[in-house]
């Protein structure tokens, strides 16, 4: 199954800074635009596995919270 993800790529001084707006906090860079679009296929993948470890951690339950 493929999984898509948008990507936001802007161009520095460096070269470019790349994140996904859908992970919070998933970012990268690369020097070229192809390097830094290949750093955050890594960085993606890292992500997910640290948010499937965590997920298995945590202790799920139901709560009902009343906001106002």
């Amino acid at each position: 199954m493929e999984t898509r993800y948008t990507v936001s790529l802007k161009k520095t001084e460096e070269g470019f800074a790349v994140w996904v707006p859908g992970l919070p906090g998933c970012w990268s860079q690369g020097a070229s635009e192809e390097a830094a679009l290949d750093n955050i296929r890594d960085a993606i993948a890292d992500y997910l596995a640290v948010a499937r470890e965590l997920a298995g951690e945590a202790e799920a339950r139901e709560v009902v919270l009343s906001l106002g």
